[in-house]
């Protein structure tokens, strides 16, 4: 799992300064976090995030961004609540989804929208 800066986002995710449209610029299917040190559900979600970083290791690739260190980011994905979990797949639009998921809504989303099985 990495922590993501504005730089690193536009690098590994998607350059929205240069692109209107979205273009992922990742090598596998990601999930990002959008998250705060202080909330609560975050602090529930980062285990789970921690053990689906191992399980699918090579397979989903899995990002954080502080929203209170990255506010422009959160402001270009419209951020209002945390945690926000974007989930990305290779060729499709991402989808956000708000809230601390369960692990086992996690698993469904990579197994059924990222990993298309």
């Amino acid at each position: 799992m990495e922590n993501l800066t504005k730089e690193t986002f536009k690098q590994k995710v998607f350059d929205y300064e240069k692109n209107k449209e979205w273009k992922f610029a990742g090598e596998r299917p990601a999930i990002v976090d959008f998250y705060a040190d202080w909330c609560g559900p975050c602090k529930a979600v980062a285990p789970v995030l921690a053990e689906l970083a191992v399980q699918y290791d090579g397979k989903v690739d899995i990002y954080k961004v502080n929203t209170d260190q990255e506010q422009e980011l959160a402001q270009v994905f419209g951020i209002r609540s945390i945690p926000s979990i974007l989930f990305i797949p290779m060729s499709d639009k991402p989808q956000m989804a708000m809230g601390a998921l369960p692990k086992a809504a996690f698993v469904n989303t990579i197994e059924d929208l990222l990993l298309k099985k």
